[in-house]
Parts: structure tokens; C-alpha cells; sequence
């Protein structure tokens, strides 16, 4: 079937005050990402639906966020909350006037599934104008029921309250999703009342009002777990918890083996490699690329930083935004990098901060050495040369370039320039005072005596 003209609505109107948050619902992040990235996501990949956002008055932060990841994006205010039916007509105006498919969805349903969208349009053509995302609900109570007819056609849509004893026993339950012919919406639309105890005006009588005209009416159905809305901060956990099990299935399928996967938790854009290892208690942040071979182990934190082939973190590593681990580097327990790229086969072993620097190929980083990259105000660079080597309890004070091969000795403060392959050490000269110890201690325990009557 040829889809032609395609638009999406998306309703992110709600104010989500069972959130009891500041950040207006859809922005709630899952997964690394605004709950509304993920229906944006979902609409682009769906293919040409055109989206525009419904909110309300005073929730710019949305649109703004939506324009950044599509900039076509467009959005309408619907003044005051008068239900489903009326947000969609808020948007008649922005999809325009040409037939084709109009495709509603929620910005609060991060875990709708773009192929699930694609069958909607698909499905929705000039002989079945509307169609209606429906689920096979584990507990239906709540849900309005779909009513189908000997076909398999949807006949009507009835809420859970107003269901028939016979209706009240269906579990084909309406996923709030709908497809609709843009030649039908707006006029069935028009006939909507909000003659209810609501008083508001929903979308899903459109359904009714269709069918009363003789047209047909499809259902599609999705996986009740993808269509799983978010109102509440249990819901928002329920959600994040679905998603991670998803995200964690795709990378073990994709060759990533995970010796705890409930343990790990991913970012919507995590990249793994195949025979990528990863232990226990590891997190990946937002923005995360993780190459071929590469291990990471066990209480582990990574963001917006790539690893290379074969590299080693962990375990308890923390590497931030802006890290750049070479092949075969070694990061160990207790390291944390920032903005450092750390060269191929380097290693800092254990008890460092690197931070604003370079570690060339094959240096060594002694254990408890940090970079002191910070003044106050500004930040600075630390070179380190390859095949360097830095002996333990180091303070590199940036801006400070140490050469190739050059060897600094344990518990320097280095805050010159060291050329290539030569010995530094910067500390103070160690000095002994024979028997100051025992003085020491007789004149404090002899003190106490008296003080204390003894």
C-alpha cells in the first residue's frame, strides 16, 4: 500500500502532577534519554510522519527539546485540558489540509516500538480509515475494551465502567494509539461531545462515530509491556526496568557477554563491540562506544567516552565525558579519567585522577598519581610521553609536559616541563634526628602524669 501523506500527533500536553517534579513529565529521562527522545525516535524511524507536538501554555522546555532532536518539529498549545479529542483538533491546522494518514501517539510512552508504529500507517488506508493500537492486558479492569465483530473488525471502543458483563470479560484492551484517515479525522472529530462525566472531549469515540458512517475499523496489536505509559515515579521505574531488559537482550544477542546482566544498566545509545565482557554492577552513561574485545569489570562507570580494542576498566573505574581509552590501555580499580586520552597499551593501574590530559602509548601511571588540572578558575593540559613512566603518589600540576621515556620519581610534585627520558624528582630531602622519637613521647607522657595526678 502506498502510504502518501503521513503526520504525527503527539500529545504532551499532560502536566504529570503525580510526578510531583519540576521537569514537565515527557522530559523525565529513561534510559539516559527524555521519555520524549524515545517517541520522537520512534516516529522518525517509522518513516516520513511528519511530528507535531500538543502541549500546553508555559511548556516551551518541551518544544524546545523536541526542535533540537528534529528540528521539523512543529507544536501547538491546547489552551485548557479537555480531553484526547480535543488536543488532536488543537493540531488540525498543523498537519494541514492534504489526505493521507494521521498517526496520534503519547510523548509519555517511551517504549512504543517503531515497527509497531509503521504497521499502523501501513494499515491504514482508504477501505479501514482508522486504526486502533490495542494489547492483550494481563489485568484488564482498568482499560476500555476493544469490541471486535465476527471479522475481527473493531465495532467500538467501551470504557471499563460502562462494559456489559459479557464485554467487561474482553482483555483486548485500547493502547491509546490511533491511525486515522486525515480526509475522516477532524470531521468525526467535529461530532464529538463531551457529554460524560468528565465533560471532556476523547478521541476514542471517533471509532463509533466512524462506524455509524460504515466505515471499517482495524486493530493492531502490540505487546502490552511497549505500550506502557508513565504518570507516577513507580510507573517511571517500571519503565526504566523494561528497557533496560530490552537493551541488555539486543547487546548479548549482538555478541556482548554479561556475567550479571540485571546488574548492568545501558544508555539508549550504548555501542558494544562483539566479545565486549563486562561484570557486575557496571553503568553506562549517555554516549558510550565500546569496541571489539574490550573488558570492563565489575562496579564500573562510564559516560560520553569511547573505548578501544582490547582495552581493560576496572574494576570501580570511573571514566567521564571526553575520555579516549586506546587499544589494549589498562585503567584499573579506583581510576577515574576526564577528558584524557589515554594511548594505546598505556596503564594506570590503580588510585589516579588523569584529567584534561594526554597518556602516551605504553606509559606507565603509578598508583595514587593525579593531574592537578584546576586552579580555581581555569582549566589545564598534562602531556605525558610515551613509554614515561610515573612513579607512585605523583602530582602533575598542568599546564606540564612530561617527555618520552622520561622517569619520574615516587611522591614528586612536578611542576616543570621534564624532557626526554630523563629522571625527575621533586621532593623534599629527607633528614633523621636520632632519638627525637623517644623525647618526644617521654616529654608528652610525663605531661599527662602530672595533669592528671597520677
Amino acid at each position: 500500500m502506498t502510504r502518501g501523506n503521513v503526520s504525527t500527533i503527539i500529545l504532551a500536553a499532560g502536566k504529570g502532577t503525580r510526578m510531583k517534579s519540576r521537569l514537565p513529565k515527557v522530559l523525565h529521562p529513561v534510559a539516559g534519554r527524555p521519555m520524549l527522545g524515545h517517541v520522537l525516535a520512534a516516529v522518525e524511524r517509522a518513516g516520513d510522519a511528519r511530528p507535531v507536538l500538543v502541549l500546553a501554555p508555559g511548556m516551551e522546555e518541551i518544544a524546545s527539546f523536541a526542535r533540537s532532536l528534529l528540528p521539523e518539529v512543529s507544536s501547538v498549545i491546547q489552551p485548557s485540558p479537555r480531553g484526547t479529542g480535543d488536543a488532536v483538533r488543537a493540531a488540525e491546522t498543523a498537519v494541514g489540509e492534504d489526505e493521507g494518514v494521521v498517526l496520534v501517539v503519547f510523548g509519555d510512552t517511551p517504549l512504543m516500538r517503531s515497527e509497531t508504529l509503521s504497521g499502523m500507517i501501513d494499515a491504514c488506508g482508504t477501505d479501514t480509515p482508522v486504526v486502533v493500537l490495542g494489547f492483550e492486558a494481563s489485568n484488564p479492569a482498568p482499560y476500555g475494551r476493544l469490541v471486535l465483530d465476527d471479522a475481527g473488525m473493531l465495532t467500538r471502543i467501551v470504557e471499563a465502567k460502562d462494559a456489559t458483563p459479557a464485554e467487561f470479560a474482553i482483555n483486548l484492551c485500547n493502547g491509546g494509539a490511533m491511525a486515522v484517515r486525515r480526509e475522516h479525522l477532524f470531521r468525526l472529530l467535529a461530532k464529538v461531545t463531551n457529554d460524560n462525566a468528565s465533560g471532556e472531549y476523547y478521541l476514542p469515540d471517533v471509532v463509533g462515530l466512524a462506524r455509524a458512517e460504515g466505515l471499517q475499523c482495524a486493530v493492531i496489536r502490540a505487546a502490552e509491556e511497549d505500550l506502557q505509559g508513565v504518570n507516577s515515579r513507580a510507573e517511571l521505574a517500571i519503565v526504566e526496568a523494561a528497557l533496560q531488559r530490552r537493551l541488555r537482550r539486543a547487546a548479548m544477542e549482538d555478541g556482548t557477554t554479561m556475567l550479571d546482566p540485571e546488574t548492568v544498566y545501558m544508555s539508549f545509545d550504548t555501542k558494544l563491540g562483539r566479545d565486549v565482557t563486562i561484570g557486575q554492577n557496571v553503568v553506562f552513561g549517555p554516549g558510550v562506544t565500546i569496541a571489539d574485545g574490550a573488558t570492563i569489570k565489575a562496579f564500573s562507570h562510564i559516560e560520553g567516552a569511547t573505548i578501544a580494542e582490547g582495552a581493560e576498566i576496572g574494576p570501580f573505574a570511573r571514566i567521564r565525558p571526553g575520555s579516549e581509552i586506546g587499544r589494549k590501555a589498562k585503567v584499573g580499580n579506583f581510576v577515574e579519567t576526564k577528558k584524557a586520552k589515554i594511548e594505546e597499551g598505556a596503564k594506570i593501574s590503580h588510585l589516579s585522577y588523569i584529567g584534561d590530559a594526554r597518556v602516551g602509548a605504553y606509559a606507565n601511571i603509578g598508583a595514587g598519581t593525579i593531574t592537578c588540572n584546576y586552579d580555581g578558575y581555569d582549566k589545564f593540559f598534562t602531556d605525558i610521553g610515551s613509554g614515561a613512566f610515573v612513579g607512585s603518589n605523583t602530582a602533575l600540576v598542568a599546564p606540564v609536559k612530561i617527555g618520552d621515556g622520561a622517569y619520574i620519581g615516587s611522591g614528586s610534585v612536578i611542576t616543570k616541563d621534564v624532557a626526554v627520558d630523563s629522571l625527575a624528582v621533586a621532593r623534599g630531602r629527607q633528614f633523621e634526628k636520632g632519638g627525637w622519637a623517644a623525647s618526644f613521647r617521654a616529654a608528652h607522657e610525663g605531661a599527662k602524669k602530672v595533669s592528671t595526678g597520677e
